[in-house]
């Protein structure tokens, strides 16, 4: 491919300007139009883009490869500068980015003064480093945002609870929560004067003293109060048999509490681990034969899947904008929640050990060294004998993704914060 030439700085100021004036125009429009969350989420999967091209522009830099080109989005050029030997700009589809390393394949061809700092003449483990980077930063941005969620706006807490709103008792105008004084906003930190160690204890005690006085801390601002509730006996059928339990009427939310900065480093831990192996049981399910009976079943027919089945199906970039936005719109922890899940995702399937995706790369280069023999010439794999299988994946994908835009347009999966 030939580089195009350089822009004189004047017009690329020019092109720059007109970008920026485009850029407010489009931004303007969002807010007058009260689009503001979508705004933020586009932001963030275009900020998203950029991060895992620049894990792949980096380590391609420092292993001393060749990069002739850094763009956000496809199409014509909008604007770029040239540095160096590099050509860093924005493109008009805004539908991804890529970063050019000169020779990734044995199939392009080089300017035999570059062969040296190809791609495919690096040892392995940089080919292995440059082509996993970009999943590599997916996960430093789902670390990283798990670690911001911490820090600025907490982990729930399994020792307070909050009185969100009050269930209406028949035949009475108060229920006995609203007897007893609580209101909208209650902090419930204990039950007869001790802590409760998650809320399943506070409701098992309630549960179990129908007819006498249970004493609630509650906080409210800055006062610390205890309540007296009396729990009304309620009888409910559970599986065909009659159950009583005390019960007060009130719906109740999670306390969520900061951590400290250090202290959130291990917590984001945890939550990049159990949000990645979340993934894993999600995609292993996609991937059996009854996840995809149940794909093919909502495909045909989406109107008679369940909400639980639409659930858990895949979403296209419409679906996952669409729940990202439900997700600012319920406060910055479910926005933060789904872009950590999302950051996720794409790190994992950009893995799938398939060209054209970055995985491809990486089983080509082990195989490579797998085959390569001390004393002899590295061993190079034809990558024309991968383009059938590689056609072959791209229209299964592009399959996937007509399918699941398809099912976001017309059944939308249900709002998760809803």
């Amino acid at each position: 491919m030939t580089a195009a030439a350089p822009a004189q700085p004047h017009s690329s100021r020019r092109a720059l300007l007109r970008l920026g004036v485009a850029g407010a125009l489009v931004v303007g429009l969002f807010l007058a139009f009260g689009l503001g969350d979508l705004l933020a989420v586009i932001v963030a999967v275009v900020l998203m883009v950029i991060v895992h091209e620049a894990g792949h522009f980096a380590t391609a830099k420092w292993s001393r490869m060749k990069v002739t080109e850094f763009f956000v989005g496809f199409g014509p050029r909008l604007w770029w500068v040239r540095r160096g030997e590099t050509d860093y700009g924005i493109k008009a589809i805004p539908a991804g980015g890529y970063v050019k390393i000169v020779g990734m394949t044995n199939l392009e061809e080089v300017d035999p003064a570059d062969e040296p700092r190809t791609y495919r003449q690096a040892p392995c483990s940089r080919r292995v480093l440059v082509a996993s980077a970009g999943s590599v930063m997916h996960f430093v941005m789902a670390f990283v945002l798990a670690w911001a969620a911490l820090v600025f706006v907490g982990a729930a807490s399994q020792h307070e609870v909050q009185v969100v709103g009050f269930v209406p008792f028949a035949h009475q105008r108060l229920n006995p929560a609203q007897r007893a004084g609580l209101r909208v906003g209650d902090v419930i930190d204990s039950v007869d004067g001790h802590r409760f160690a998650t809320p399943d204890q506070l409701s098992a005690t309630i549960a179990r003293s129908a007819g006498r006085p249970v004493a609630l801390g509650v906080r409210r601002g800055h006062q610390q109060l205890v309540v007296a509730v009396v729990p009304a006996l309620h009888r409910h059928l559970v599986g065909g048999r009659e159950r009583r339990a005390g019960e007060i009427g009130v719906e109740l939310g999670t306390v969520t509490v900061p951590e400290n900065p250090l202290g959130a480093l291990g917590g984001a831990a945890v939550v990049l681990g159990q949000t990645t192996a979340g993934a894993f049981a999600g995609l292993g399910h996609l991937l059996s034969p009854s996840g995809i009976g149940s794909y093919v079943h909502q495909v045909v027919n989406p109107s008679a899947a369940s909400p639980a089945q639409q659930a858990e199906r895949p979403e296209s970039i419409i679906g996952a904008v669409r729940t990202a936005v439900q997700g600012a719109k319920a406060g910055a922890g479910p926005l933060l929640a789904v872009l950590i899940a999302l950051n996720i995702f794409i790190g994992i399937v950009n893995m799938v050990p398939v060209l054209p995706l970055d995985g491809g790369h990486v089983a080509i280069a082990l195989y490579e060294r797998a085959r390569s023999r001390r004393g002899r010439p590295p061993y190079h794999a034809d990558a024309a004998k991968l383009i059938p299988l590689a056609y072959g994946f791209v229209v299964l994908l592009a399959m996937l993704v007509v399918s699941a835009a398809y099912l976001d347009i017309t059944h939308p999966v249900p709002n998760p914060f809803g």
